[in-house]
């Protein structure tokens, strides 16, 4: 089963007989984007495992919440579906939409690296109808791409990540009332995540990230996860190949080195790695934006 078929939203949706899917992608990084028509629908969606961005970039006039028939959708207006939201809706008329889903790492990775803040502590709020043109704009921009295109999915793929950037500095908020327990404390976050980023080039072992806090390596990685949202080894991938496509996209180094600067051991490895996280090689990144 592919990851966008264990998608609850993605599901929901297809297997709607009014509903249907014009086209799907798997963006790597944790996201996925999906474009769909849809009419004289009621969908239930019932605390979901993943984020949902939504835009409806035709009709939706009729389309409006059980629980708020007052209010109805429309043309550009935007939808933000946390994960564990419960939602009902009424399709009525015709509506196209588009939608980008996110997995709880990678909100959890922007709140460290955009946010400086521990992922436990905030919330995406949920959002109905809101209006903003730029994100708007992202979801037109993407719709029009050819997603079967190795190097449009590459541009995808980065208007994917800038909306889930958008949205996280502008939609997400402390969670109200909240004790945290266990995990690391503020200091000891800011500490790795520079001593990370000044050594992405470097073999980087638990033990090194462990004694930087004082603790045993199981008992630092159980903290880590707790505070990070991910496991230190997904961390560290995650920003070695933030690293890798900064470096693609603004030089021209060869792909060894480029390899050697985010830490991998040869560029076979990098362009392994790359290929699962991105959907594409290096150098066919590099080719994609080159050409934008």
């Amino acid at each position: 089963m592919s990851d966008l078929e264990s998608l609850q939203v993605f599901q929901a949706l297809n297997r709607s007989p009014n509903a249907r899917l014009e086209a799907c992608a798997e963006l790597g990084d944790g996201l996925s984007a999906a474009l769909w028509s849809n009419h004289h629908d009621s969908q239930d969606y019932q605390a979901p495992s993943h984020h949902t961005l939504s835009c409806y970039v035709g009709g939706g006039t009729g389309t409006f919440r059980r629980d708020q028939p007052g209010t109805k959708g429309g043309p550009d207006k935007l939808c933000i579906l946390p994960a564990e939201h419960q939602s009902a809706w009424v399709i009525n008329g015709e509506i196209r939409l588009a939608h980008v889903y996110f997995s709880p790492e990678q909100f959890a990775l922007g709140c460290i690296t955009l946010l400086d803040r521990e992922p436990r502590a905030l919330e995406l709020r949920e959002s109905t109808f809101l209006e903003d043109a730029r994100q708007a704009r992202r979801f037109h921009q993407l719709i029009a791409l050819n997603w079967h295109e190795p190097a449009e999915r590459l541009l995808t793929s980065s208007l994917a990540h800038e909306m889930l950037s958008h949205t996280l500095l502008s939609q997400v908020g402390a969670r109200d009332g909240l004790r945290l327990k266990g995990g690391l404390a503020a200091y000891q976050r800011r500490l790795l995540v520079e001593y990370v980023d000044q050594h992405l080039e470097d073999p980087i072992s638990l033990g090194q990230l462990a004694g930087m806090c004082a603790l045993s390596e199981y008992h630092f990685a159980r903290m880590f996860r707790q505070s990070f949202g991910l496991p230190p080894h997904q961390y560290l991938l995650a920003r070695r190949l933030t690293r890798a496509q900064t470096l693609l996209r603004s030089g021209s180094l060869p792909l060894g080195e480029i390899a050697l600067l985010c830490g991998f051991s040869s560029a076979s490895h990098f362009t392994h790695r790359f290929r699962q996280a991105m959907g594409a090689t290096p150098g066919d990144y590099r080719q994609a934006f080159c050409a934008a």
